[in-house]
């Protein structure tokens, strides 16, 4: 019988085979800009690779290699620009190595003490960001959904637990504009959403948020409002400061969704754009978008963690050993294996410092500045919006939904960028996510070229 478990000669072979090809792919500048296959070209190219007997780590190494990779897009590449990439350093992605290699339970202070320790101050840097207090505290999960879903989860066990009178329904306020893991989430809740209007600036306000909690239908009964920090289409930053005090005045928990955006509370030239988001009782950012995490890593932060593990802490009888000091991480979401997520960027911000962060995040908002004011000159483009962050939205006057999808697929299969149609106020429209410091104004004005 093979045993699995003991580490041989064929093991540490295997194992500088690894090494190597992770480290070169750390190395490449830039890397490849492949594209997906059919599901019918892996079969031919692949096979089956689970069997009885196994094929031996070198030849799946192999396999992964030669046919798996090149069949995946490289979201850290300087000209991905669609949805929102990712962008690690190299000490992140060479971290995360280390942590997938060490067996990090990441769930309890029991079990792993120090890496829990170690993501506290990560959290803690962001808190300070946001401007909340000392207290806060929270825990880092796989996104920007899971954070959603587990916030508004502690907001109604809150409401619940202080209203004598239960209503026939509950609610949540957002905006049409909000990520789509809002709805996921209400409909996980069996929630209402009640949706509030932006205004001209497409911006959601305290005014439209105070009419849509009046105006809730007969019964029901408004426990949150959802507020963005960098909307996913655009980048706008609804109006903080006025929602929150709303939702202070109204006695409702206000979750921000910051997942992208709240990476720009490092860069001091927009940093009074968030004014009141120190307001938040919740709070998610994704590190993995703007923040140079590698996936994934996004971080709930809550300005009571107190009602957060009062609605979390899971109890059975084997996790009685759990109970007591230090800080249990799967107390403040729908979680309890985890690993150790957030110890990337930890390393990294050990690594190189909060100010190469602030100065990196700082570049990109300069980068979308400079080639939106180059779109706007450009007769044959329309820009949509002056960009609040790093999102650069689009279009090219005349074009059909279709022949953006078709410009879409020749520049992704020329190797020279992905860029993805968009839809904006019903109409088709492009746009850049800039989150990579390796992206340059001129990689951008190559793209304008090909249109």
């Amino acid at each position: 019988m093979t045993d699995m478990h003991s580490y041989d000669e064929s093991t540490d072979e295997l194992a500088w085979q690894i090494f190597r090809y992770a480290l070169n792919r750390v190395r490449l500048d830039p890397p490849p800009l492949d594209g997906p296959r059919s599901a019918a070209e892996l079969d031919d190219a692949v096979g089956s690779t689970i069997t009885a007997e196994g094929l031996g780590g070198v030849r799946a190494l192999q396999l992964f290699t030669d046919e798996l990779a090149p069949s995946c897009i490289s979201t850290d590449h300087q000209r991905y620009l669609s949805f929102v990439p990712t962008a690690p350093t190299e000490a992140a992605a060479l971290f995360d190595v280390v942590v997938g290699a060490s067996s990090l339970y990441g769930g309890s202070w029991l079990e792993g003490a120090g890496a829990v320790y170690a993501e506290n101050q990560a959290l803690r840097w962001l808190a300070d960001l946001a401007g909340l207090p000392p207290e806060a505290g929270g825990v880092f999960l796989s996104g920007g959904t899971a954070g959603n879903l587990s916030a508004l989860v502690a907001a109604r066990h809150h409401v619940r637990s202080v209203t004598e009178h239960q209503p026939r329904r509950w609610a949540i306020v957002a905006a049409s504009s909000s990520h789509s893991s809002v709805v996921a989430a209400a409909e996980v809740m069996d929630v209402d959403i009640i949706e509030a209007t932006v205004d001209d600036q497409r911006k959601l306000t305290g005014s439209a948020v105070a009419a849509a909690i009046e105006n809730a239908p007969s019964g029901t009964s408004v426990f949150a409002v959802v507020a963005t920090a960098g909307t996913t289409n655009l980048g706008i930053i609804d109006a903080l400061e006025g929602i929150g005090e709303v939702c202070s005045r109204s006695g409702v928990w206000l979750h921000v969704d910051a997942a992208y955006g709240g990476a720009a509370l490092a860069a001091p030239s927009v940093r009074d754009d968030f004014i009141g988001i120190e307001r938040a009782d919740s709070l998610v950012v994704d590190p993995h978008k703007w923040l140079f995490a590698p996936y994934d890593c996004a971080a709930l932060l809550y300005r009571n963690p107190e009602i957060a593990r009062a609605a979390h802490t899971q109890h059975a009888a084997y996790l009685d050993a759990l109970v007591g000091d230090g800080w249990n991480p799967s107390d403040y979401a729908h979680v309890l294996t985890r690993r150790a997520r957030g110890l990337p960027l930890w390393f990294s911000l050990a690594t190189h410092g909060t100010e190469a962060y602030c100065d990196a995040v700082e570049h990109t908002i300069s980068m979308a500045q400079e080639i939106a004011a180059e779109i706007d000159a450009d007769e044959r483009l329309e820009l949509i919006v002056d960009p609040p962050l790093s999102i650069v939205a689009f279009r090219r006057k005349g074009w059909t939904a279709s022949e953006y999808g078709e410009w879409s697929q020749r520049l992704l299969d020329s190797g020279q960028a992905f860029v993805t149609p968009t839809s904006i106020d019903g109409e088709p429209a492009l746009r850049f996510c800039i989150v990579s410091p390796r992206t340059r104004v001129e990689g951008l004005r190559l793209i304008l070229d090909t249109l």
